[in-house]
């Protein structure tokens, strides 16, 4: 099991790492390969571009892990109709915005925007075969271990 590498326009935080981390592409690169068909889903969040490269569903595992939000999902699912969709929301809307701001890598307007689209996302839960609520760290990764474990025998 692995988790896939998303793209994106947003420019890197302290630590994070080309390649490792996201693929860190300019607007204008993100456009060429989504004008080219590069990209499996793809989606604008909070002013920035997201997607998964088509090149990341050719890697060796058994299961690969697409951390994307709502707009990608429903395109994976759209596109790979047998995908298996896990929602991982937070415990409440003032749990997200804490951890938004304990991060302390985005602007008082960067967090407002991106709880508001928290709020849409939130409300989409029901479209997903399983909704895991990650209010404990280490009980939800065991949680989504065992799912991932159970349905793929792992």
């Amino acid at each position: 099991m692995a988790l896939s590498v998303s793209a994106t326009t947003r420019p890197p935080r302290p630590g994070e790492r080309d390649g490792v981390d996201y693929h860190f592409m300019s607007r204008e690169a993100f456009e060429r390969a989504v004008d080219a068909g590069q990209f499996l889903e793809w989606a604008e969040y909070a002013g920035n571009r997201y997607g998964t490269l088509r090149s990341e569903l050719d890697r060796d595992v058994a299961v690969l892990v697409l951390e994307i939000e709502v707009q990608g999902a429903r395109q994976v699912r759209e596109r790979v109709p047998e995908a298996y969709t896990v929602f991982i929301a937070p415990p409440s809307r003032e749990a997200l915005r804490e951890r938004l701001i304990g991060r302390g890598s985005d602007a008082p307007d960067q967090i407002e925007r991106r709880l508001q689209v928290a709020e849409e996302e939130m409300a989409a839960e029901d479209e997903f075969d399983k909704v895991i609520v990650n209010d404990d760290l280490s009980r939800a990764v065991q949680e989504l271990g065992d799912l991932v474990a159970t349905m793929w025998q792992l």
